[in-house]
């Protein structure tokens, strides 16, 4: 499928070995809320005495970066990836995309893979460029590449492309998601009654086949959110070479046992995503009772634990049913 594609570790497999080793398939959601960020971090960055948007801008990135640090050192022994969203950053500005290259440089250093969720896309010179600013290790934007980035298939497969020259660096297309009004579009039925989510996972899944790791799976994922539960398990007998990002667990409902419908009969296939219910636990029960505000970190370090090893049953469960059977 690919001309001159760059030959080096494939990323798919960097994700597999770190899988293995960490036993986990957590991927944790960097998506700071400006609004529930922790008082007492706004308040030592003095956020709210900023006079103008910019000088206010440039004070809750530092929060960001103080937030994020944290988080990171904390969840690093439990996730494999984190996740940061690209309009939480984007939002603030210049001031913005320097706390994502800190969030992105802490990361590094702390060992996990980077997963920039931007859902971009587009065809020709523009692809080249977006796949440029993120996956380039020589990058003009100063990200310094990240591992992978989430994409938009709706343009075709030369919309495609551009991502995936690299194969030491990955890339998630939105296939199933999880958000409540996704079926207007992707449940739509076509003329041989399949619905529109399948066509273009099998596309997703052709279009990846000369991009397959040694365990079978390819660069190219699928996004399949949790929260629809059927066409999780529709999807993952159907694209048998597609690993999976499984987003909705958590905040929006899907707890473990929904996600582990996106995983193999060998317990790979899927990394399993969720921000809100990892980074502001310390605001949710069971954690609020035993945190504060000022251990917010400890408390998304006990959250990401928790996640795996709720992961890690249901996987579990799901073998000893599967031997059974």
């Amino acid at each position: 499928m690919m001309i001159g594609v760059i030959r080096l570790k494939f990323f798919i497999d960097r994700l597999i070995e770190q899988i293995k080793e960490k036993q986990s398939a957590v991927c944790v959601g960097l998506d700071p809320h400006l609004d529930r960020l922790p008082g007492h971090l706004k308040a030592k960055y003095q956020v709210e005495s900023a006079a103008t948007g910019q000088k206010k801008a440039s004070r809750l990135a530092e929060v960001i970066k103080d937030f994020n640090r944290q988080i990171i050192t904390m969840v690093a022994e439990s996730a494999v990836v984190v996740k940061p969203q690209l309009a939480f950053y984007e939002q603030l500005g210049p001031a913005g995309l320097e706390a994502l290259i800190d969030t992105i440089a802490a990361a590094r250093q702390s060992g996990l893979l980077i997963l920039l969720d931007g859902k971009r896309n587009d065809i020709g010179s523009s692809a080249r460029c977006y796949a440029s600013a993120y996956l380039n290790p020589d990058s003009l934007s100063g990200i310094r590449r990240a591992d992978a980035l989430t994409i938009n298939p709706y343009l075709g497969r030369e919309g495609i492309e551009p991502f995936l020259a690299d194969s030491s660096r990955g890339a998630f297309a939105l296939v199933r998601t999880s958000n409540p009004g996704a079926g207007e579009i992707q449940n739509i039925r076509l003329k041989n009654g399949s619905p529109f989510y399948l066509k273009i996972g099998k596309l997703v899944e052709s279009w990846g086949e000369n991009l397959r790791g040694e365990a079978g799976y390819s660069n190219l994922g699928a996004v399949v959110g949790a929260t629809h539960l059927a066409e999780l398990k529709e999807l993952r007998q159907e694209l048998p070479h597609t690993f999976f990002l499984i987003p909705g667990f958590g905040a929006q409902g899907a707890g473990a046992e929904e996600a582990a419908a996106g995983f193999d009969d060998k317990g790979l296939g899927g990394l399993v995503n969720a921000a809100r219910s990892i980074i502001f636990a310390y605001q949710r029960e069971p954690y609020r009772t035993e945190y504060s505000e000022q251990d917010f970190a400890l408390a998304a370090g006990e959250a990401a634990r928790d996640m795996r090893d709720s992961i890690n049953q249901a996987l579990e469960t799901a073998r000893q049913r599967g031997r059974r059977l």
